[in-house]
């Protein structure tokens, strides 16, 4: 396990070789770093701005190279987002390095947590809102497969499927509170009520039973929640969730 100490140290010697790559021209720190809330388990986030005449494969490869050879790498993931790379780092000793290498124009704040190192980030932007039209669709999609699997005598589909489904209902439970749910982030944040509503819809084994009773639970919330955002679409509704509390025949 990696500790704070050695974590700062990284953070700071990973600054340090961004200020003298000329082919970065900006960095800023994100996550709990940049919001003044690190603990013992927090990783690290840094932003980098690309020179407009910088190779973005080469100046990757070369951050990948240094970063396994200097601090050890057990693996790494890409996930590429509106055009920025974000490179995930797995340390050997557990601490995850997240790497963004953002193209020059897009280099910005997407969300309150940002602090500029140096550089001149364009204007910020901020995240997008739930899209809680798409949310609750996928809800009641997911209501759908829950049951033919379980009528399937397909159980961990079906308890796949509830998991699915108990996560949309957090996206309209948060996004209704203010929080965010992104990655759980904010989920524990929701009142102590609703929390316990959440844990009462797991199902404790994969038997028939226990996934109705949990799908049974799931779509009441569901219809609760949609009653609050829009009651006319609530009742438009309610005969399809009706027949999705029925047992799997």
């Amino acid at each position: 396990m990696f500790s704070a100490a050695e974590r700062t140290t990284i953070r700071a010697e990973l600054i340090a070789l961004a200020e003298r790559d000329p082919r970065i021209i900006g960095a800023a720190l994100a996550g709990s770093a940049a919001r003044g809330t690190e603990d013992a388990w927090s990783d690290i986030d840094l932003l980098l701005q690309l020179d407009p005449a910088a190779d973005e494969p080469e100046v990757v490869a070369d951050w990948t190279d240094v970063i396994g050879t200097r601090f050890g790498t057990a693996d790494t993931l890409d996930v590429l987002a509106v055009g920025v790379r974000y490179r995930v780092f797995l340390l050997r000793s557990s601490l995850q390095v997240d790497v963004s290498f953002w193209p020059h124009d897009h280099f910005r704040a997407t969300e309150p947590a940002f602090q500029l190192l140096f550089g001149a980030p364009n204007p910020p932007t901020k995240p997008a809102p739930l899209n809680t039209d798409t949310a609750i669709g996928m809800a009641w999609l997911y209501a759908l497969h829950a049951r033919s699997a379980t009528a399937r005598d397909k159980p961990w589909q079906a308890s796949m499927m509830l998991d699915e489904l108990r996560n949309r209902i957090i996206d309209l439970k948060c996004s209704r509170a203010g929080l965010n749910s992104w990655h759980g982030r904010e989920v524990d944040q929701l009142a102590a009520t609703e929390l316990e509503q959440l844990a009462a819809t797991r199902a404790v084994n994969l038997t028939p039973e226990d996934l109705y009773a949990s799908r049974l639970l799931l779509v009441d919330l569901l219809l609760n929640e949609v009653a609050l955002i829009d009651p006319s679409r609530a009742a438009r509704l309610e005969p399809a969730l009706a027949e999705l509390r029925r047992p799997a025949r």
